[in-house]
C-alpha cells in the first residue's frame, strides 16, 4: 500500500451575510477520510472551522438538543462584488486565533485535503488556505467539494490550491493522491458499485449528538434551479441493510440519537428503499430521531408511508411545494400542485402529525416570480396549518435558470462567485428583497 504519510483535512470557514447550522456537518470530506483509511496507510488529522462544540468558545455547543445552533460570528470587511448589499458580512465558525492554534500543534503534513461547500463561501476557502500556507509553506493542498465541482475555473485561478478535484472523491482522489504522494494509485470501489459509499470517518468529529445519514446520491428529478445532477450523475440508492447498520454503529459507538438524511430524493421508488429502510428504523426500536431537512417529495406521501414515518422516528418534516403559482412552476416541472399538499396532509394527520409542526419550503426570487404568487403560496400553507418555510432562490452555474439568467445579461457566465449569493442576488439582481419577504411572513394569515 505504499509509504504512510500525513494528511490534514480542513472544513473551511462560512463568509456570508448570515448562516446557522441547520444540520450541517463536512459530509463529503469525511466519507473522503474513510476511502482513504480503507484504500491507503496514510494518517489524518482534521480541522473543522464550523465545528461550535470546540471548547475554546465562549459559549461551546450553544444551540437546540437536536443538534441545530447558531455558528459563532465575526463581522468582517464586505468583498468588493458584493458591497452594494446593504447587511453585515461575517465569517462564521472558529475565531482566526484557534484555527492558528490547531496547526502549530500539528506538524508539517504531507498533503492537505480541503473542501468546500456553496460557491459564494469561496473567500472562507481562501482564508484557510492562505493561513496553511503562511504556517508550512508548500505544501500540497488538494480542494473538493461543491465549489471545486460547480465552478472547478474560478477555483483553479483564485483558491490557492494546487490541485481542484471536481466530482465524487472515490472517482478522482485516489489518483490525484498518488500524483501527490507518489506510489500506485489506490483501488477504489468506485461510484457504480453496489454500496459506493462506506461508514464516514464520524470519529474524526468533537460532537456526534446528531449524524448526518445519506441513503442515494443524486436525484430523479431535474429542476431548473438545482444542481443535484451536476453533482452526481444518475440517481443511486444503498442497500437498505447497509444504511441500517451505519446508523446502528453510530448509535451503539457515539450514543448519537438525532439523525438528518441529506438525500435529494428520500421517498423515490419508497417501495424497495424508504419503506423497508423505516421498517427497518422501527424495528431498532426507540431512543433515535430522524430528520428530513432536505425536503420530501409531496407525492410520495401517502397513508402506508407517513404511518412508516412515525413508527421510525421521522420528527422533523420539511416538505418541497415551491410555490403554488401555476405560471411560474408549470414550465419548472413543478414537484408537486397544491392538491398534493393537502393530500400529504391528511395522510400525515392521520399518522398522528400535527400540522404546525410540519414545515413546508417555498421559494422566492425565481426569474419572473412576483410578490403576489409569494404571498399567495405562503397564505395557502397556512390556511391548511403548516408552516411556511420561503427558501430565497440562488443563482447555481449549469442550471436552466442560471443560463436563462446568462442570455438574458442579469450575470455574466464567468460572474463572481460571490452574486451567486441568495442575499446579495436578492438585492443586486432579482429587484425582491429579503425585507419584502420577512414581512409577508409576518402578515397576519
Amino acid at each position: 500500500m505504499g509509504q504512510a504519510k500525513d494528511l490534514l483535512l480542513i472544513n473551511p470557514w462560512i463568509h456570508d451575510f448570515t448562516a446557522y447550522d441547520f444540520w450541517m456537518k463536512p459530509l463529503g470530506l469525511l466519507d473522503a477520510a474513510s476511502l482513504i483509511r480503507r484504500t491507503t496507510p496514510h494518517r489524518l488529522s482534521f480541522i473543522d472551522c464550523l465545528d461550535r462544540f470546540h471548547p475554546g468558545l465562549a459559549r461551546p455547543g450553544a444551540g437546540k438538543p437536536d443538534g441545530r445552533g447558531p455558528f459563532p460570528k465575526e463581522e468582517i470587511p464586505k468583498p468588493e462584488a458584493v458591497r452594494g448589499v446593504p447587511r453585515r458580512f461575517s465569517r462564521y465558525g472558529l475565531p482566526v486565533a484557534l484555527f492558528e492554534e490547531a496547526l502549530a500543534r500539528g506538524h508539517r503534513p504531507d498533503a492537505v485535503l480541503v473542501t468546500s461547500a456553496m460557491t459564494y463561501w469561496y473567500p472562507g476557502v481562501q482564508t484557510a488556505i492562505d493561513l496553511v500556507r503562511r504556517r508550512f509553506g508548500a505544501v500540497p493542498v488538494l480542494l473538493g467539494g461543491i465549489y471545486a465541482t460547480l465552478c472547478p475555473g474560478h477555483a483553479r485561478a483564485e483558491s490557492g490550491a494546487d490541485l481542484v478535484l471536481p466530482g465524487p472523491a472515490e472517482e478522482v482522489l485516489p489518483a490525484a493522491l498518488a500524483g501527490i504522494l507518489g506510489g500506485p494509485a489506490a483501488a477504489s470501489p468506485g461510484s457504480a458499485s453496489p454500496d459506493f459509499l462506506s461508514p464516514p470517518a464520524f470519529d474524526l468529529l468533537r460532537d456526534r449528538t446528531w449524524l448526518p445519514v445519506l441513503t442515494s446520491r443524486g436525484c430523479p428529478r431535474r429542476c431548473s434551479y438545482c444542481a443535484s445532477s451536476r453533482l452526481s450523475a444518475g440517481f443511486r440508492q444503498r442497500p437498505v441493510a447497509s444504511v441500517l447498520a451505519e446508523i446502528a454503529a453510530s448509535r451503539a459507538s457515539f450514543g448519537t440519537r438525532h439523525f438528518a438524511f441529506y438525500d435529494d430524493a428520500l421517498l423515490a421508488g419508497k417501495r424497495d428503499h424508504a419503506w423497508p429502510l423505516f421498517e427497518g428504523l422501527a424495528a431498532a426500536g426507540p431512543g433515535a430521531a430522524f430528520h428530513a431537512p432536505n425536503g420530501l417529495q409531496l407525492r410520495e406521501i401517502d397513508a402506508p408511508t407517513a404511518r412508516l414515518m412515525r413508527a421510525a422516528g421521522v420528527r422533523s418534516l420539511y416538505l418541497s411545494l415551491e410555490s403554488t403559482d401555476p405560471e411560474v412552476m408549470d414550465e419548472r416541472g413543478p414537484k408537486a400542485s397544491p392538491a398534493d399538499l393537502d393530500r400529504a396532509l391528511r395522510a400525515l394527520d392521520a399518522a398522528g402529525y400535527h400540522r404546525k409542526d410540519v414545515s413546508v419550503y417555498l421559494m422566492a426570487g425565481l426569474p419572473g416570480q412576483s410578490t403576489a404568487g409569494i404571498r399567495e403560496s405562503i397564505g395557502f400553507v397556512r390556511r391548511l396549518g403548516a408552516v411556511p418555510r420561503v427558501a430565497h432562490f440562488s443563482p447555481i452555474p449549469g442550471t436552466a435558470e442560471w443560463d436563462g439568467l446568462v442570455r438574458a445579461g442579469v450575470l455574466a457566465a464567468e460572474a463572481d462567485p460571490l452574486l451567486h449569493n441568495k442575499t446579495a442576488f436578492a438585492y443586486l439582481k432579482s429587484g425582491l428583497a429579503p425585507e419584502e419577504i420577512g414581512a409577508l411572513l409576518r402578515a397576519p394569515a
